[in-house]
């Protein structure tokens, strides 16, 4: 008699054939994972079933509760479920008649450029002069604000990626497993250097020693994580008191890099830089896959709706015709 094949087992099938085509995977592993964890502790016989799936969708770890979490948890099966109907057809689909769709894009929190002074103020004060921890943060929200990052790509930087000789930055291996090099401002070069004297004082030097470093007990010399650097975010927001202008929950440390880019296509518009052009130059620096995720800054963003507007009259206005001939 054959051995059942667990749901574990073919979501380790699935990632792997995923992996081969070049998919990284990271967030949906351990999401399926969780989810088929769940199933087999059900110790389920037979196809899935939409009620299965959407319990494991409202199991909300977070106690946010809220209808468009789950839809997006719901939705995150959707890839994986379709694979596995090859195997058992008889398995629906989940979509978006359980739970409704996945909300858009939400308008991010903008910061002006005092609360990102205040941020780095806060960060420099989780320690006293010289502590590594203070300046591992303040280091940190100051490359994120001055180059659009995304969290993830500035905590994975190896000390081999940061080249202050030449101001450049290589950022290996990103979302859509692609990889970048973006040069530097000189004042942001002069701060990483100044980081990076003061970690190599207090973190011995190897190979693949992280440029930013955890700095308590174990964690000493190794990489940040997602999570350390949210919870150390989260506190100082808290301390600074910053009156939430985004539709999320509360300003993010992601929306360090929205600023980025909202603030940098309104100096162009300043300078009178023809946008078009220098949209492809940006969204080739922030690592977009796709132009028009650039492009949805200037139709999703208060400050740049006036740019989206002219565009729009540009393109509608009609042309003039002289009857006279």
């Amino acid at each position: 008699m054959n051995t059942p094949i667990t749901l574990q087992a073919r979501v380790q099938d699935y990632l792997a054939e995923r992996r081969r085509l070049g998919f990284q995977l990271k967030y949906p592993e351990r999401l399926l994972m969780d989810f088929a964890r769940y199933v087999d502790s059900l110790e389920w016989a037979g196809p899935l079933t939409l009620d299965v799936m959407s319990d494991w969708a409202q199991l909300d770890k977070q106690g946010r509760h809220k209808p468009e979490t789950w839809a997006r948890r719901f939705k995150s099966l959707r890839p994986f479920i379709r694979y596995l109907r090859q195997f058992e057809p008889a398995i629906p689909m989940p979509d978006e008649s359980v739970f409704g769709p996945v909300p858009g894009w939400q308008m991010p929190h903008i910061y002006r450029e005092q609360e990102i002074i205040d941020l780095l103020a806060a960060a420099r004060q989780l320690g006293t002069d010289g502590n590594l921890r203070a300046a591992t943060y303040e280091t940190l929200f100051g490359l994120l604000a001055s180059t659009g990052l995304r969290v993830s790509e500035a905590i994975r930087l190896l000390d081999a990626d940061v080249d202050l000789a030449h101001g450049m930055l290589t950022v290996r291996q990103t979302k859509f497993n692609k990889s970048r090099q973006l040069p530097l401002h000189p004042s942001t070069t002069a701060v990483l250097l100044g980081y990076r004297t003061l970690r190599h004082e207090q973190v011995q030097e190897h190979a693949d020693l992280p440029f930013f470093v955890g700095t308590r007990g174990q964690r000493l010399g190794k990489p940040l994580s997602y999570r350390q650097v949210n919870r150390v975010f989260a506190l100082l927001r808290k301390q600074l008191g910053w009156i939430n202008r985004g539709a999320h929950d509360a300003p993010r440390v992601h929306d360090l890099r929205h600023t980025f880019a909202v603030r940098r296509v309104l100096l162009w518009q300043t300078q009178g830089t023809d946008i078009d052009q220098a949209m492809l130059a940006l969204s080739t620096y922030m690592g977009h896959a796709k132009i028009s995720h650039t492009y949805w800054y200037l139709t999703a963003m208060p400050e740049l709706m006036g740019i989206a507007a002219g565009k729009f009259e540009q393109f509608a206005q009609p042309e003039e015709v002289d009857y006279a001939d």
